[in-house]
């Protein structure tokens, strides 16, 4: 990754503007809190307003950030040849990657994804009409001492700290705190190691061009190096997520945007690069089971406040979207406004 290829280049209007402006940061919640009432009422804020809040206090072990973020630097310090081994492709979709795309332009970086659940099932194409099942395993690296064992221990962690959230974010809309528990009892989430080198040209490139995720929510730890960028709801201004010391960024998914009809919404992020520094991120993309049918909720439809969205399944939605991570596509991958009630 040394000059840029001219398919890493963004259109114009979607190059990052690199001056640094200062923002008031996206919510801070401290999970600690003991006011459950409070704590609610600090998850419906930050979902409405914002869609992306921090957390701290989460109860995720501070000395497993250490181990998993050595265990990405390592693989990715290893050589190409070697990374490649675990390469992933179209039918084995978790592994090493280095030209993923989004928005039909590739981004600057390298991944590492794995499966919080191996094996994991996905449909085998988007086809409606197609019913066979993919069974999905992790490929691991050889030669890499307790980068498997750590890899799990984080996806334990992190799993538990999801369901935690889902119960917070269910109470926040009035909801039983189980009420999601049902659509992820074989659900699909992957971890993901982000590696961001250092970019000659960052006014042209972007770590991650402009998307939504696709599942119920993410959870990230990323490093002190910053990067990330949410787009405000007020103003489409795009705001910078400040590194805090031990905490997570948390965003709201298409899936809690569909099942809340709208209450809180899925927004747009993106990840600059610089020229000096490499980044490391390490998200979790916490999807739904893949038979999961996607529809809002009943107890948040009425009358005043129909349903937006028409019913669609989670797994063949899935896979139809990622179809764009590898190639250039001739059309926008699907998003959930295909599915939208006009």
């Amino acid at each position: 990754m040394g000059e840029v290829d001219q398919t890493f280049i963004q259109a114009a209007d979607h190059r990052p503007k690199l001056e640094t402006i200062e923002f008031d940061g996206i919510p801070l919640i401290d999970l600690s809190t003991g006011d459950i009432k409070v704590l609610v009422s600090e998850i419906a804020d930050a979902c409405k307003n914002w869609g992306f809040f921090q957390v701290i206090n989460h109860g995720v072990p501070l000395e497993l950030f250490t181990k998993i973020n050595i265990a990405a630097k390592t693989f990715f310090d290893r050589p190409i040849e070697e990374k490649r081994k675990v390469k992933r492709d179209e039918v084995n979709s978790y592994g090493y990657h280095e030209s993923e795309h989004t928005k039909n332009v590739r981004d600057w970086k390298e991944v590492f994804d794995f499966l919080i659940k191996d094996p994991s099932f996905l449909p085998a194409s988007p086809d409606p009409e197609d019913k066979e099942i993919r069974t999905l395993r992790n490929q691991w690296p050889e030669n890499l001492p307790e980068f498997r064992e750590v890899c799990q221990e984080y996806a334990r962690e992190l799993e538990k700290l999801a369901y935690q959230l889902l119960e917070l974010m269910a109470l926040s809309l009035g909801l039983p705190s189980n009420r999601f528990d049902s659509y992820f009892e074989d659900h699909t989430a992957m971890i993901r190691f982000n590696h961001y080198p250092p970019c000659p040209c960052p006014e042209l490139a972007l770590g991650v061009g402009r998307h939504k995720d696709a599942g119920a929510l993410t959870i990230v730890a990323q490093d002190d190096v910053g990067g990330l960028q949410v787009k405000r709801k007020s103003d489409g201004v795009w705001v910078p997520v400040k590194p805090t010391p031990n905490a997570l960024v948390i965003n709201v998914g298409d899936t809690i945007q569909v099942w809340s009809n709208e209450a809180y919404e899925s927004v747009e992020h993106r990840v600059v690069v610089n020229s000096e520094r490499e980044r490391f991120s390490i998200p979790v993309f916490f999807f739904p089971s893949h038979y999961v049918m996607v529809k809002p909720l009943e107890e948040l439809v009425n009358e005043q406040n129909p349903a937006k969205y028409k019913e669609y399944n989670f797994g063949k939605f899935f896979v139809a979207r990622s179809r764009g991570d590898y190639k250039k596509l001739e059309v926008e991958d699907i998003q959930i406004h295909d599915f939208k009630i006009i």
